[in-house]
């Protein structure tokens, strides 16, 4: 399988591709199937991008084949919409499922006679409970359930019923089919636990067939059956739902050898959420813009905040796979991004609160062309031309009147240097009625400039400024950590998450001043504002006529709540 991810080799074995190994060498399988299984009731975030990583890269590393199969036997809860981010989301991370796409509904006729085997092999039986004594009489840890009063029926009669179910002779939640199995177990999970609801629901993709559904832990094990599937792998909220998979897969006429569940850590990251329940929450109530919100960890908010994919995939590398659940500093993320971005991201000086300064020791028409480095780390990167004129803008935080002593950057009858230009001196400050520093009037060494008489003339600061004239106008949308605390939703017994949002987690500037060769800025294209962090242009609000820019990351370490 073929992929721009199969390059990545992995330095040493985890557990699970230790596994793996052995099974190989052992011959117990001579070709691996891994499949990574989403429900389609939402969109992907960075977890997922772990699992993803992990499944795809595990085949090709072995030479193997990994599907991309959808999980959606809950219709109540899935849409089309979903299947098709979630495809998006895969293929941008790098990989491809070819002609390995499947459904869980593709095989509901399969999985109803692989229940009618369970019944007539008297280990399945229909229960008429209701949800509520269902889950009344299913017991506690430390004390047994109670056997269903309809567990002992008669093979003829669960079978009939089970038919009846199907043609949709009963209300919804009047019946389940339930696993025969043992209402002492330590595990609660194996505790008769249901394998079919009724549920009159309209299904995307099989309509109004059916009135019932099979239930996760159902369909899960056999879809892995029908495939082929050699190692399944999820997380570890699954272990204790491992001996009900193979109860099932055992319980079953299936050829073997049966696919191997095996679980990992799931990611926990700071500052974030990791439910899809949620994140669905917080685009319900309008906390952000949508599923694609930059500030989201969704895989296409962190795509529409310019991280890519590559990074996402040095991230899950690095973080690695391991049987115990921890948090995640998302400082390793950001490590990961910053990593990837100083390697790949065009420098470029956009000036985002301008503060105009008018150079009065060079002629009103005064234009030169300057020659600035695209990239530092990428010699064949080249290099660009920046237009210099009498006025151009510097950041208003790049001026202070009243400066402490170790303010290095401009400030009265003070020096600094601007970027690839002159050494520029403040000469005047000019202030509006209310006593705002509006303008600075200022004059420039002309023989400081490279290859000047006084260009190895050292100043303490160096600032970086954009032709007033040339200029490009732009939306800046400076993004922070959605949440203000590392873990928003440790205590759920005693505070909503929503109330550790941050308030300034979006910054919208609207009056930003960029260099001109931005005007043709690509979607694709990753920039360096230097001294100001790494941007992207917003691939869905920003047009020509409206150039909208968003922050990935700012330059240096994390940052921290007030």
């Amino acid at each position: 399988m073929a992929s721009e991810a199969s390059n990545e080799s992995n330095d040493s074995l985890d557990f699970i591709r230790e596994i793996v190994q052995g099974d190989l060498a052992s011959g117990k399988h001579n070709h691996i199937i891994t499949r990574f299984p989403p429900e389609p009731n939402g969109y992907l975030h960075i977890g997922h991008a772990k699992s993803i990583c992990l499944n795809f890269g595990v085949a090709q590393e072995n030479q193997g084949t990994c599907h991309l199969r959808f999980d959606d036997t809950n219709p109540t809860r899935e849409d089309t919409e979903y299947v098709d981010s979630i495809k998006e989301d895969v293929r941008w991370l790098g990989f491809d499922w070819k002609e390995n796409q499947f459904f869980a509904s593709d095989y509901f006729e399969k999985l109803y006679a692989f229940a009618q085997d369970l019944i007539r092999a008297g280990k399945a039986f229909v229960c008429d409970l209701s949800a509520e004594d269902f889950m009344r009489t299913r017991g506690t840890p430390t004390r047994a359930g109670e056997e269903s009063p309809n567990r002992d029926r008669s093979v003829e009669e669960n079978l009939d019923l089970f038919a009846r179910m199907r043609a949709g002779e009963f209300e919804d939640g009047s019946k389940t089919l339930r696993a025969k199995i043992d209402m002492a177990s330590p595990n609660i999970h194996m505790r008769d636990p249901a394998l079919y609801r009724i549920r009159r629901v309209h299904h995307h993709r099989t309509g109004d067939a059916w009135p019932i559904y099979p239930m996760y832990d159902f369909a899960h094990c056999l879809s892995d059956a029908i495939e082929g599937i050699t190692h399944s792998l999820c997380t570890l909220e699954f272990e204790v739902h491992r001996p009900l998979y193979d109860w099932i897969l055992e319980n079953v006429n299936l050829p073997r050898p049966l696919p191997r569940q095996i679980e990992f850590a799931r990611l926990n990251l700071g500052y974030t959420v990791m439910s899809k329940r949620k994140l669905l929450q917080l685009v319900q109530e309008k906390n952000v813009s949508g599923w694609d919100d930059p500030r989201m960890p969704t895989i296409s908010g962190l795509r529409r905040r310019g991280v890519t994919a590559e990074s996402v995939r040095h991230f899950c590398k690095r973080i690695g796979i391991t049987k115990y659940d921890g948090l995640t500093d998302i400082a390793v993320l950001e490590h990961s991004i910053r990593d990837d971005l100083n390697k790949r991201a065009l420098r470029v000086m956009g000036v985002l609160k301008p503060l105009k300064v008018v150079i009065e020791n060079l002629p009103e028409d005064h234009y030169e062309e300057l020659e600035a480095i695209n990239n530092p780390e990428n010699p064949g990167a080249g290099t660009r031309i920046l237009p210099f004129t009498r006025e151009i803008y510097i950041e208003q935080e790049d001026f202070m009147e009243d400066a402490p002593k170790k303010f290095f950057r401009l400030k009265p009858e003070g020096e600094v240097r601007l970027r690839y230009a002159y050494i520029l001196k403040c000469e005047k400050v000019v202030k509006d009625e209310a006593g705002n520093v509006v303008e600075i009037r200022a004059t420039v060494d002309q023989d400081s400039k490279s290859g000047g008489a006084t260009a190895g003339r050292k100043v303490k600061g160096t600032i970086h400024w954009v032709s007033a004239q040339h200029a490009v106008n732009a939306e800046v949308r400076l993004y922070e950590r959605l949440f203000t605390v590392e873990e928003p939703d440790a205590d759920k017994d005693k505070k909503d998450y929503k109330e550790f949002l941050n308030p300034e987690s979006l910054s919208v500037l609207k009056d930003c001043k960029l260099e001109p060769s931005l005007k043709n800025a690509s979607k694709d294209e990753r920039y360096q504002f230097e001294r100001v962090g790494y941007f992207c242009l917003d691939s869905k609000d920003s047009t020509p006529d409206q150039i909208i820019f968003n922050r990935t990351i700012s330059l240096k370490a994390p940052w921290k709540p007030k």
